[in-house]
């Protein structure tokens, strides 16, 4: 069975990233099911995120009992991308004529000797049961007979496979990384490396054979087409699709992809739209999904990136789940809770992208609020964090952007080289309470775009 391709957004995700990998994810599967002979197992698709889910997200995903994505740390092949899975077993007590008619039964080269719990204890291996008889010629050039040696050899197949058994061979992580796992085995005298679980049971066995090709784990990315923006990996990865909304980035592919890249306000409006042009309705739940990610990245379709195919969108989403979209994206706004006693990590950069600029990076950040002086009560946090940002992280400078969706305007609140945000708009962005930008409420239209071009 092939390995699952992963569907994911970027990093620090923010509703659409993760929503847009949901919706996708759904899709592809429904395609790969309709369109699999029977008999056949389809293609599976998961998705996936790369941090943690944005509040309004969580609260989407428990009201419609959406399942939560796995996190991804990274898309290195994995060690289970190469190991032989369900190892062949044997308790401890076993003989080793019995190890022997195992082996040869399933013709593999080693079996995992395990304890009566079913936990790990060690391998036997054709080698060393042959061992096991090499080592009666020494027995041979000590003067014993031939009849003697032959004697001794047919008793210790009744012996248990635990005296001769290795106990030191390499234990490894099914999700560890295959380069880190290759250079351990390689290091070993053994051949094999076992592969155990959180409980210390076997699930697979990986062999010298195992790693000599290396594979690449298949990905489809979402809301994003820069390798600054994906995960950890993104190059050893094979990238199979994108689907985004961003401007064309630098990620390269060796053969032809399908790249589905739109001006519209939001990918999960790309998503959607896809669904459509195959005939597939999305189920309820997968409606509301798409449909809060639609409405937090064009801000109740408020924002300018919002266009008439996204209000298009949004009618048919709202349709299937019957809802009004106003009253269902203010709701979803609301998920995010209190701006008084959110985290400031949480309020200044779980929405928060970097941006190459000359020899440096500008981190632009987006909060957005319906209660704009809760929000800007906490400035003094909120500065002390981002120049915290600075030195950690090298920024040119950091821009947050709170943006009031009622009042529809942003504060800007710049650390660092504020030359940067006030050379592209203008103004001047200087100390305490920040520069009220009316209007200004799409990071990537708005902000990003002139920040880039000035």
């Amino acid at each position: 069975m092939a390995s699952p391709i992963i569907v994911v957004g970027h990093k620090n995700p923010d509703n659409d990233a993760i929503s847009a990998a949901i919706g996708y994810a759904w899709l592809k599967n429904e395609v790969a099911r309709r369109e699999t002979p029977e008999g056949e197992e389809p293609q599976a698709y998961v998705p996936a995120r790369l941090g943690p889910l944005p509040p309004e997200t969580a609260g989407v995903l428990n009201k419609w009992g959406v399942p939560v994505p796995m996190v991804v740390n990274n898309l290195f092949a994995r060690v289970s991308d190469v190991m032989t899975h369900d190892p062949i077993c044997i308790p401890a007590d076993s003989k080793i004529i019995e190890a022997g008619r195992v082996l040869r039964k399933h013709n593999v080269q080693a079996l995992v000797v395990t304890n009566e719990d079913g936990t790990y204890r060690g391998l036997v291996s054709t080698r060393m049961i042959a061992n096991r008889y090499i080592s009666a010629t020494d027995v041979l050039e000590q003067g014993a007979s031939e009849m003697a040696v032959a004697s001794d050899l047919i008793s210790s197949l009744d012996q248990n496979v635990d005296t001769i058994m290795e106990h030191s061979i390499l234990t490894i992580d099914a999700d560890g990384r295959l380069d880190e796992a290759v250079a351990d085995i390689m290091q070993q005298p053994f051949r094999e490396a076992v592969v155990l679980d959180d409980d210390m049971k076997p699930i697979g066995i990986v062999t010298r054979s195992d790693i000599t090709v290396h594979p690449h784990r298949k990905v489809i990315l979402v809301d994003h087409n820069e390798t600054r923006q994906a995960a950890a990996g993104i190059e050893d990865a094979e990238v199979v699709e994108i689907i985004d909304h961003h401007r064309i980035g630098d990620v390269s592919t060796i053969t032809p992809i399908k790249f589905l890249n739109m001006p519209v306000g939001s990918s999960a409006t790309i998503v959607t739209l896809e669904a459509q042009r195959l005939g597939i309705e999305p189920p309820r739940e997968i409606a509301a999904v798409l449909l809060s990610a639609i409405m937090t990245d064009t801000v109740v379709l408020k924002s300018p990136t919002a266009t008439p195919t996204d209000k298009l969108v949004v009618d048919y989403l709202a349709g299937l789940i019957g809802v009004d979209p106003t009253e269902f994206g203010i709701e979803v706004f609301s998920f995010r809770g209190g701006d008084d006693d959110m985290p400031i990590d949480e309020l200044v950069s779980a929405d928060s992208k970097e941006f190459p600029l000359g020899d440096g990076i500008v981190l632009i950040a987006q909060h957005e609020t319906t209660n704009l002086d809760v929000a800007m009560s906490r400035e003094p946090e909120m500065r002390e964090y981002m120049r915290g940002l600075i030195e950690a992280k090298g920024y040119e400078c950091v821009l947050l952007m709170v943006t009031d969706i009622i009042a529809e305007g942003s504060q800007f609140i710049c650390e660092g080289n504020r030359r940067v945000v006030n050379r592209a708009f203008g103004i001047e962005c200087k100390g305490e309470g920040g520069t009220w930008m009316p209007g200004v409420l799409s990071r990537k239209k708005q902000v990003a775009a002139r920040i880039l071009e000035a």
